[in-house]
Parts: structure tokens; sequence; C-alpha cells
């Protein structure tokens, strides 16, 4: 494995912006990449469940997350994801992006590989394709992963030592995260939260090495984690309140929240969603600007809230 620092803080996933006819918007992508810059990250996640990942071709995923690398630039780590239900495509977008200049590769568990032995030859065969990248294994439930219980998840990291971090989001993930830092190899460096970072107070009590929200109040997570390092519970508890009825409102709606909240702040220049689920109407847009409206000594001066039609 390469030699550098370990992965840990706040890694968002970027959402794919797209313009009003549904093509992807590579200038809002850049813009996106600036604002998390700007926030402070420790480091960027494209494209994943966030980013509608499901709905992008192949050709899409690589132009867009070499978008993502060339305007990150190194300045911070991005972890790239990968994932597919077919091996050969995983490998050559993994090629792809290590070529590129990523950091890691973010692999989720196939949901049509039930057992831990089929995950463990998924796994292994991609890690023999790409033998110099760090892998993420991100244990998503179903519909799109397969949810592992601990036991599973553990028997994989032991036959496929490549994968040097977990993004856990089955739940309840503080009790998995527990048990895997417990439990798992030395080749192990360290485990993410992910689901939006609605269960990051836990998560971090429990040793997380980082956490992969969604970034539409990216600054928010940056100054809660740095709370985290500095040894201040109540602070960390009192930023995870304030953020609590978004949070709430984009467990349920998803990229119709996030993206909402990036139209709001001059982020990104349409709210098009190619991804089933719910949008939006107006009295939800009127309670998420009330809730912003609360919360706006938080967020970055650079990025104001502004009227939208």
């Amino acid at each position: 494995m390469p030699d550098g620092p370990m992965l840990a803080g706040v890694f968002p996933v970027l959402p794919t912006p797209f313009d009003a006819e549904g093509r992807p918007d590579e200038a809002s992508l850049r813009d996106l990449v600036r604002y998390l810059l700007a926030c402070g990250v420790d480091g960027l996640t494209y494209p994943g469940v966030a980013s509608e990942v499901g709905t992008l071709s192949v050709a899409e995923r690589y132009a867009l997350t070499e978008v993502v690398l060339a305007e990150t630039a190194g300045r911070v780590p991005v972890i790239a994801g990968v994932s597919s239900g077919q091996a050969a495509t995983t490998i050559e977008l993994a090629r792809r992006a290590m070529d590129h200049g990523a950091s890691a590769l973010m692999v989720a568990v196939p949901p049509d590989r039930p057992t831990a032995a089929a995950q463990v030859e998924y796994f292994a065969e991609v890690a023999r394709a790409v033998p110099a990248a760090p892998l993420m294994l991100q244990n998503v439930p179903l519909p799109v992963g397969a949810g592992l219980e601990p036991h599973a998840v553990l028997e994989v990291l032991c036959a496929v030592p490549a994968i040097r971090y977990v993004k856990e989001e089955a739940l309840p993930s503080g009790q998995r995260l527990t048990v895997l830092r417990a439990q798992g190899p030395a080749s192990l460096l360290g485990v993410f939260g992910g689901a939006g970072g609605r269960y990051i107070t836990d998560e971090l009590r429990r040793g997380a090495a980082g956490t992969m929200p969604a970034i539409e109040l990216a600054e928010v997570h940056v100054a809660l984690f740095r709370a985290h390092r500095a040894g201040d519970a109540d602070g960390v508890r009192r930023l995870f309140t304030r953020m609590l009825p978004i949070l709430n409102v984009q467990a349920v709606f998803r990229w119709s929240l996030t993206k909402y909240v990036l139209r709001r702040r001059g982020l990104v220049a349409t709210d098009h969603q190619r991804a089933a689920g719910p949008r939006l109407d107006a009295q939800d847009e009127a309670d998420v600007d009330a809730f912003l409206a609360e919360i706006t000594d938080l967020l970055l001066p650079e990025y104001p809230l502004r009227r939208v039609s």
C-alpha cells in the first residue's frame, strides 16, 4: 500500500448538478468543489449515492470524476466512487480515477452478492486490478448495496487487506462501527459514517475516523468536526442540534433538499433531479427557508442565501 496520511475528517459527497435539460452541469460542479474547499473540508467524495450515481452513464462518470479531480488539483484528497454491479466496470472506473489523482476508491457491496464469500471474490478481483489503490468498502443497505452484517464485513476485511477503510451506512451505524473497530484487522485504518451525517455524534463517540455527508451544510460539518478534534463535546452537540431540522428534511427528500439549499446559496443553476424520489413542494420549501434562517450565522458569508423563483 502507498505511504500517505490516514484519511480522516469531513469528506462530503458532491451532488451531480444538471442543467434545465437534464445534462450534467460541469461549471456548477466546479463551483461546488470551490465551495467545499472554502469550507475547509478534509477531502471530497465523488460520485456516491448523493451524486445520483445510479442515473449517470459510465462515460458521464469518467468525465465528471475527472472534473472534480482537476478542480481539486491535489489540495485535499479525493475519494472516487467506483461502484458497479460488474467488476470489469468497477475496475475500469477505478483505473481511470487513480490515473487522474484519486487518493482512494469507494466501492459499495454489490446487492446481488449476499454472502461474505461472494463479496470477497468481488473485492479481491478489484484489489488485484488496482494494487496501488486504498479501497473503501461502502456498506450500504438494500436496494443499493448488500447491507452486510458486521461479521460478514469483518470476513471481507480480513480476506482483502487492500480495503483500508469502511463507510458504514447500515443501521445502527454506531454499534456496527464499534464492532469493526474492536475486531477489524490491522489493515483497517478507519471507519467513516454516512447517512447524511444524521448519526454523527454517536459515530464520533465510538471512534469514527470521519463523516461523509451531503454537502448542503458543509461548513457546519467542518465546524462540528473541529470541535470534536478539540475535545469540545458540548460544541459538537450544539452544532448537531442546530443542523438537525435540515438533516431531518434531507432524510426524506435527499437530492431535492440538497439541490434546493444549493440553489438558494447560488451554487447550482437549477435543482433538476434525475433520480426518482420525492420533491419539495412550496410548503416544504417554506419550512426549509425557516430552518436555514435560524443557522445563517454558521454559513460562509461568501455563499449567502438568495431568493429563488
